[in-house]
């Protein structure tokens, strides 16, 4: 690696003030040509002070310049701030960046041919910090096969100007594999909130950590610069070790913030305790969405989750996750997570993107993408822009309009199951709801084209992995095989032709009648979506007690809405005792149950049946008075004697009477 030193370097100790220096003294450090590698997310850890002091430089000097840019996840507002100070003919000659929506000065340059450029996946650059700093030659990895990043399909390079590879393919053992080659840094802009006089940093009143240390690291053992900047100083040996961050060894350069308004932490906020994980806030539920297209795709998207998952929610409509699960009360039954290291607690939204209130734990982001890019993820949900007949995606980059893909190839590919949310075409929202059933605009943009024009989601990959995949929008639901997408549902109301097909430049594969999506989604009422997740299969809720002869019934938080559900209950009794060629005795848990009055008289109808055909004496219990009288008299108007007690002992001692 290149070991260049910078002046700083060579006279130890500084200053009086240890290292600590002003941000135009440690800017004017910087020399042409050197790489830079910022830190951030968002607005999250990102040293705007420093940012600001380097483009002053740059517009009263033009130094430094042709600078190397390096930088994980997107740093900027979409306007001005972030790595939009980098935006100026000279001061950068090369980007390497994970996300390039919020930066449009540098997408700018980028999309014009003026700097040589790369979109690389998040992951992939917040692991590649880690091995610079290991002096590995490069990231060796499975991410971006199969997607723009994928030599064979660009290589990530966003302009024609850029003709360095950055990427290769790697085969081992028969697999293939994707090797991103390091490069030496010569300069760190990271942040922290407080440091001491040696240059050990904290990160106390930060909502991330991010992958500040693997930053520092790798930049120091490039021979070059690390600049924190922090909001405070203290003396040094008072900072407890736990809390250190970045440890002073790596730290060259210390610039206490002198503008407030240039270390928020956030891009919208000031400052949260909730955020940093200083205080636990009363959690205020998500604003409830209005019955609209966002919330049908978040709705139908949230039959997907399962009890006890880890979750990731990317940005934009899969934010609306949020919203329904709080409104659903399945929140606390599932573990949400967020790319840059959060675990637990309510992953924010819009320029808080990244934070999140009352988490669990806040963790380095490289350590984060391993255990994504390892298969921690049990379901992703994720943004959708196009989509193609062999299931890719695109989400990142639109004719002259580059996004970047983010976190997302690192995600999509790797997370067990992925469900992609987006609205049919690309319209804005006219659509209405009468009756339960869609009243659809006519027309709108193609959103599931031919061939998508990015491909940041490999279809043909995840079918090869048999990976889960389902494309949800407002009107149907497609399910990725390995022939392509399959046509599975259709909202009531929407036309097969009208609405869909005439409206895709490819036919999708389809069952003879897709099926219609779930009623409850299209009408203002709960959807019951906790009952409908914990509610246990119903295999899972008939045993049978050999050496007693007693057959146990669990209806606990079990709903019984249709004859539907009253088929299935009748179906499983009978294939479990059918076989037996005698007859039981039985217990009926009922604790928790509800039946709808639509599928009341159904089912004790059903009850009767069994009664007659399977067992010798039946005894049931609960705990809800009314529950007890409901299904009583529902039970003696159909001639079948109730026997319903308050508890399991009750109902056993009687049941043999």
């Amino acid at each position: 690696m290149d070991q260049r030193t910078h002046p700083l370097l060579n006279r130890r100790p500084f200053t009086e003030k240890g290292k600590v220096v002003s941000a135009r003294e440690a800017i004017d450090l910087i020399r042409d040509g050197d790489a830079v590698a910022t830190g951030g997310f968002v607005g999250v850890g990102f040293a705007e002070h420093l940012a600001v002091a380097l483009e002053e430089r740059f517009l009263e000097s033009g130094h430094p310049r042709n600078l190397t840019l390096m930088y994980a996840a997107g740093q900027g507002d979409g306007k001005t701030r972030g790595l939009n100070h980098f935006g100026h003919e000279g001061l950068v000659a090369r980007v390497i960046g994970g996300h390039w929506g919020l930066v449009p000065t540098l997408q700018k340059l980028a999309i014009e041919g003026l700097i040589q450029a790369w979109n690389l996946p998040q992951g992939v650059i917040s692991h590649l910090f880690r091995d610079i700093a290991a002096g590995k030659p490069g990231t060796l990895t499975r991410v971006g096969l199969g997607t723009f990043v994928d030599p064979r399909l660009g290589g990530g390079r966003i302009n024609d100007v850029t003709a360095e590879e950055r990427v290769s393919l790697m085969p081992i053992d028969g697999e293939e594999y994707l090797f991103y080659k390091a490069l030496p840094l010569q300069v760190a802009f990271l942040r922290g909130t407080t440091a001491d006089t040696l240059g050990n940093i904290s990160m106390e009143r930060e909502a991330l950590t991010l992958e500040a240390l693997a930053i520092a690291t790798a930049v120091r053992n490039s021979g070059g610069l690390v600049i924190v900047q922090v909001e405070r100083l203290a003396e040094q040996g008072t900072l407890h070790p736990k809390d250190v961050k970045v440890p002073g060894i790596m730290v060259d350069c210390v610039v206490v913030c002198e503008e407030p308004e240039h270390h928020w932490q956030t891009f919208r906020t000031v400052y949260n305790p909730a955020y940093s994980g200083e205080i636990r806030a009363p959690m205020a539920s998500p604003e409830t969405l209005p019955l609209s297209a966002r919330k049908i795709i978040a709705r139908r998207a949230a039959f997907e989750l399962a009890p006890n998952s880890v979750v990731n929610l990317g940005i934009g409509m899969p934010e609306g996750i949020g919203s329904v699960a709080s409104e659903e009360r399945i929140l606390e039954l599932m573990t949400l997570t967020a790319e840059p290291g959060v675990i637990g607690g309510l992953p924010a939204g819009g320029l808080d993107f990244g934070a999140a209130l009352n988490t669990q734990a806040i963790i380095d982001q490289p350590a984060q993408f391993d255990f994504y890019d390892g298969g921690g993820l049990d379901i992703a949900f994720l943004g959708m822009a196009q989509a193609d007949g062999t299931g890719n995606v695109n989400v990142s980059k639109f004719g002259p309009r580059l996004a970047g893909a983010g976190g997302f190839i690192n995600i999509s590919q790797n997370a067990r199951k992925v469900v992609f949310m987006g609205t049919f075409v690309a319209t804005k929202e006219t659509l209405a709801i009468i009756d339960g059933e869609l009243r659809l605009p006519e027309g709108g943009g193609h959103k599931f084209v031919s061939e998508v024009e990015h491909r940041t989601f490999s279809g043909a990959l995840a079918a090869q992995d048999g990976k889960p995949v389902l494309y949800v929008t407002e009107r149907c639901v497609f399910e990725l095989t390995a022939e392509g997408l399959v046509l599975t549902e259709i909202a009531p109301g929407a036309d097969l032709e009208r609405d869909i097909l005439a409206l895709m430049d490819f036919t999708p594969l389809m069952p003879e009648t897709p099926r219609p999506m779930d009623d409850r989604i299209f009408h203002e009422a709960s959807m019951g979506l906790r009952e409908v997740l914990l509610s246990q299969p119903l295999a899972q809720r008939l045993s049978l007690d050999e050496n007693d002869d007693i057959f146990f019934i669990n209806f606990e938080n079990l709903r019984i809405r249709t004859q539907e559900d009253v088929e299935a209950i009748e179906h499983e009794v009978q294939t479990r005792l059918a076989p037996l060629g005698r007859r039981v005795y039985a217990i009926v848990n009922y604790d928790h149950c509800r039946i709808d009055e639509a599928a009341l008289a159904p089912y004790t109808e059903m009850v009767r049946r069994l009664e007659a055909r399977f067992y010798s004496r039946v005894t049931r219990y609960t705990t809800s008075g009314f529950m007890r009288r409901k299904l009583g008299h529902a039970l003696e108007a159909r001639a079948v004697p109730p026997h319903i007690y308050e508890n399991a002992e009750e109902a056993r001692r009687h049941l043999k009477e």
